[in-house]
């Protein structure tokens, strides 16, 4: 059994080793990288990554960061490409084909195919001189000195290279396509993520979300508003036009000043400076001003006019973080 200390330094020195790996790969990005990425983009069909092994891993993983930053991509797995599986590969199909050793059984029986078929390759193999660098249109070099592995033989740093240039390849194609927090949110509907970047105020606002007040409304009406609609506040408008808010902290430094409130009329305590968004705001946006300015309750507007009050609670709710 290893000790504490041996099992720190093993975990130190793999990540070295990998970072080493993928710091190397800033050198080999030159005009063949350029010229993938302006074939990628000018392509009329789709990206087909096809792996093997660890090599398949990191494929699918590619396909996933292609598909969600705007570039349609489908993985294929080399030996199931030829037993069938090439159908999938469309006369105007891109296939990137990686490989650490590039001359894998599969992928040395797969790619003439491919090249009958008249789609361009392009190659991510950790071997320049192999069977797939010199058969493909385009190569990238995604070579390592040495696996992370002590024996040198589990993919290790390997598949982060090539996961890293994969990444590349994604973020320069989304750059070039100008693709926006807008584009991605098309791609993103479910989950934290989604809701982030797609969900609108308008779609969390309810009946309930709307409690009202005049500046001339007594104390009590403002305490039984705040507590019948359970916002923690109330908005406080005369003739359509917002005056200001009452939370319950308000009424909480009321009653703690020891005064006689029997009298004392929204106006007297509200606070007539209050944060505002506008209704087709993102839920996200709301959640970043309330953080911003340490409060739970924000008003919402439509140009001048009042909506409602979303709160802290209601954003949680949906999943929003």
């Amino acid at each position: 059994m290893k000790s504490s200390a041996e099992i720190k330094k093993i975990a130190k020195e793999t990540i070295l080793l990998e970072v080493d790996a993928i710091s190397k790969l800033q050198n080999r990005i030159e005009d063949d990288f350029v010229n993938v990425i302006n074939l990628i983009l000018n392509a009329k069909g789709r990206l087909i990554v096809v792996g093997i092994g660890k090599s398949a891993n990191i494929a699918n993983k590619m396909v996933a960061t292609f598909n969600s930053t705007g570039q349609p991509a489908i993985f294929v797995h080399a030996a199931d490409a030829i037993h069938g599986d090439l159908g999938n590969i469309q006369s105007d199909d891109v296939v990137i084909c990686i490989s650490k050793s590039g001359n894998t059984p599969e992928i040395k029986a797969l790619l003439p195919f491919i090249k009958n078929m008249g789609n361009a390759v392009i190659a991510l193999t950790g071997n320049m001189h192999s069977f797939l660098a010199m058969e493909s249109d385009y190569t990238l070099d995604v070579s390592v000195e040495k696996e992370a592995c002590p024996n040198n033989l589990a993919p290790t740093s390997s598949t982060t290279a090539q996961l890293v240039m994969g990444d590349a390849l994604a973020v320069s194609l989304l750059a070039c396509k100008e693709f926006t927090d807008k584009d991605f949110a098309r791609f993103h509907p479910g989950g934290t993520l989604g809701k982030r970047l797609y969900l609108k105020l308008i779609d969390i606002l309810s009946s309930e979300s709307n409690p009202i007040v005049s500046s001339e409304s007594p104390i009590n009406e403002v305490i039984i508003e705040i507590s019948n609609k359970r916002l923690g506040a109330t908005a406080v408008v005369d003739n359509d036009i917002l005056s200001g808010i009452i939370t319950d902290g308000d009424l909480r430094r009321m009653l703690g000043g020891g005064k006689d409130f029997a009298d004392l009329k929204a106006k007297d305590i509200m606070n007539i400076s209050p944060k505002t968004i506008v209704v087709d705001s993102l839920a996200f946006d709301a959640l970043q001003v309330m953080e911003q300015n340490n409060i739970s309750q924000l008003i919402v507007v439509d140009g001048s006019k009042y909506v409602g009050i979303v709160h802290l609670h209601e954003i949680i709710k949906e999943g929003v973080i």
